[in-house]
């Protein structure tokens, strides 16, 4: 429908091949992404866009390694290696990335005390990103769909693969009480993708238009 959105989370470059975080095949994911934006008319792009010496780096923090935690205001905090600073090129999009579609791009993680991952509310879960106004204001919020993508990785016994999944601004549409946020599985080794209703289990391929 004309009022649908998709929603793609932090496809750049520190999470792909070479980045600071990067996830194994990141970038292969990039294909189906852009198939994905090719069948929507509403793009909504997020960008992680962290200030030097963030808190939630490991480097912020006198003897810490990154992946240990530490206690911040707002709970429990994962610290990370440097990635997607501000004005670098592992913060820009990845270049296969089909951008220019994209009507919205929301930067999170660049308040210097406090993390993002959803793309709604930084992790406080109270300061507002400012994406749930947009689609307010645009009549988002009154469709069937809001659909949220982004590149993880899931462990599959000793394998690491990419996957595109239900990111954690797709949560959001849970908590809402919507039964249509879906998950994409990503298969690299026959470029395909599967999108998925979570509740209906129903499921179609999808290619890159």
């Amino acid at each position: 429908q004309p009022t649908d959105v998709l929603v793609v989370v932090d496809v750049q470059n520190d999470f792909c091949e070479g980045g600071a975080l990067a996830v194994p095949d990141g970038e292969g994911c990039i294909p189906a992404i852009n198939g994905l934006i090719n069948r929507f008319d509403a793009v909504v792009l997020t960008q992680d866009w962290h200030p030097v010496g963030h808190s939630s780096f490991a480097s912020s923090h006198a003897g810490k390694s990154p992946f240990e935690t530490v206690q911040m205001p707002y709970g429990e905090q994962v610290l990370w290696p440097n990635h997607c600073v501000q004005e670098t090129y592992g913060a820009e999009f990845h270049p296969a990335l089909n951008a220019t579609k994209a009507a919205l791009i929301v930067r999170k993680g660049f308040r210097p005390k406090i993390d993002s991952y959803s793309t709604f509310y930084e992790n406080d879960r109270q300061t507002a990103t400012g994406l749930t106004g947009y689609l307010k204001g645009r009549g988002h919020l009154k469709t069937t769909s809001v659909v949220c993508c982004c590149i993880t990785a899931e462990t599959d016994g000793d394998d690491d693969m990419c996957c595109l999944t239900l990111s954690m601004c797709c949560w959001w549409a849970y908590f809402c009480g919507r039964e249509d946020a879906v998950w994409i599985r990503y298969d690299s080794s026959e470029e395909t993708a599967e999108l998925q209703q979570v509740d209906l289990g129903a499921s179609e391929s999808l290619a890159d238009d």
